[in-house]
């Protein structure tokens, strides 16, 4: 998928301008910036949840996002938003079944991989055993992970996710993370996502895109664009970075007053 110079905007202010991005098979590309840069509009914005009104959005086949049904949309791209409500007296099974409705006939007719794939979420998840329990009995980390199951069930080319790791434990952020990677590294999905964690970001992404003020102001790799310039300047607060040199990972820090060692015993 590739977006070039689209605007997106509430009435008439517009909250996300000329930003241009690509989604490619089997890459992860993870979207950061502070509070109301934009992040999630844009990601509402590639799946047509929220129109652009400016620009242009199009598959790799060149196909006009503008001009597709919604099904067919359905069927090439999905999105796990922030805030999602489930139907109560739905249990896991079910909520994830509802993935597989673009794969389904328009009266709800047969759809011979559904179950495989319904099968294939859960496990993916960690939800096989939560499978007959009430979704509105889950915590609130164990039911992002039945929404995301239903995404991975709905088995499209691309996959769009908004803070997936929200109201997860630790080791449930780092294994949806781990599906993330997995999903692109031996299923070539290509993946977009918002993440606030920056160094969740230089972990599981092959691209980063910083946005401020509905701008993208940096692109590339996780070490050209999670830099202590891009991102000191993006925050508002100093951000030290720094490389793990037995692992090479990227390791970002926040600095205030409480862990500014220099600063806590300057004389006042």
């Amino acid at each position: 998928m590739h977006a070039r110079a689209i605007d997106v905007a509430y009435g008439s202010d517009v909250v996300v301008r000329a930003a241009s991005l690509s989604l490619h098979a089997g890459t992860v590309t993870a979207l950061i910036g502070p509070n109301g840069s934009g992040k999630s509009t844009l990601l509402r914005a590639l799946a047509r949840l929220h129109p652009p009104v400016a620009g242009s959005v199009a598959f790799a086949d060149g196909a006009d996002l503008r001009a597709l049904s919604g099904k067919d949309i359905a069927k090439r791209i999905t999105l796990l938003s922030q805030h999602r409500t489930a139907p109560g007296g739905v249990s896991v099974r079910e909520l994830v079944e509802f993935g597989r409705h673009p794969h389904r006939s328009r009266w709800g007719g047969r759809d011979p991989e559904g179950p495989a794939a319904v099968e294939r979420a859960m496990a993916l998840t960690g939800l096989s055993a939560l499978a007959d329990r009430p979704v509105q009995a889950l915590s609130g980390g164990q039911a992002q992970r039945v929404w995301l199951a239903a995404c991975l069930a709905q088995d499209t080319a691309l996959l769009l996710l908004d803070e997936p790791t929200t109201f997860l434990d630790l080791r449930y952020q780092v294994e949806i993370l781990d599906v993330v990677r997995d999903l692109a590294d031996r299923h070539g999905v290509g993946v977009g996502v918002v993440l606030h964690d920056l160094d969740q970001a230089a972990a599981v992404a092959d691209r980063v895109l910083l946005l401020e003020g509905g701008r993208v102001t940096a692109e590339g790799a996780p070490a050209d664009v999670l830099t202590p310039e891009h991102l000191s300047r993006a925050y508002g607060i100093r951000v030290d970075v720094v490389t793990d040199p037995a692992d090479g990972r990227i390791h970002t820090r926040a600095v205030g007053r409480f862990n500014d060692t220099a600063a806590r015993t300057a004389p006042v």
